[in-house]
């Protein structure tokens, strides 16, 4: 009896729980780049860089280059998340194709950005008759992506059970990189105008 519990012990102390923490730090960076891809436009008014500036660019690079050779920098270990499949670069590319559609109406507050990241026709009576059917379908299409995206960034990770961290992430991302003048929902409910 006495070995019997001696060896329940050891078995009991031998079992191993890995918890996998969800990156939240990382989830963020990914979705900002996510973000930021999707709604980068060509802009014919921003002005390119002069060749002055393009020439320091390139020197404080060389010279970030030829420290981190003399000096080997500190890293600290960060979690990493993986926002590169082809299922992942298919949805990124779907919405970004999407966005120049969606920007009149998030200009015109016609759509924003729901509490749970989602998109949301704000007033459909002040959508002009023309649009609503393209507004609608532009959302649902929209939404469905970004749904599928969430998944996709969880099981890219081998984590399918982090779509609801991942969509809550996303949530308050899409708000931060939302561009002045777009409207938003807070959880309560009601509406803001960033």
């Amino acid at each position: 009896m006495k070995k019997l519990s001696i060896i329940g012990a050891l078995l009991l102390t031998a079992c191993v729980t890995i918890n996998i923490y969800f990156p939240a730090a990382a989830a963020e960076k990914a979705a900002d780049q996510i973000i930021q891809d999707i709604q980068q436009t060509t802009d014919s008014s921003q002005k390119p860089q002069s060749d002055l500036q393009s020439l320091k660019i390139v020197f404080y690079r060389l010279i970030d280059g030829v420290l981190n050779v003399v000096i080997a920098p500190a890293h600290a270990q960060q979690a990493d998340l993986s926002i590169d499949s082809p299922e992942i670069r298919r949805l990124t590319a779907s919405m970004q194709s999407r966005f120049l559609s969606l920007k009149p109406f998030y200009d015109a507050g016609y759509v924003g950005i729901g509490s749970d990241g989602l998109l949301v026709v704000r007033n459909a009576s002040a959508v002009p008759l023309r649009d609503r059917t393209q507004v609608n379908r532009l959302v649902a299409a929209e939404n469905a992506d970004r749904n599928q995206l969430y998944q996709a960034i969880a099981n890219a990770n081998g984590q399918p059970n982090w779509f609801a961290q991942i969509k809550s992430t996303f949530a308050a991302r899409w708000v931060s990189n939302a561009q002045s003048g777009w409207w938003y929902q807070m959880p309560n409910g009601s509406w803001r105008q960033k």
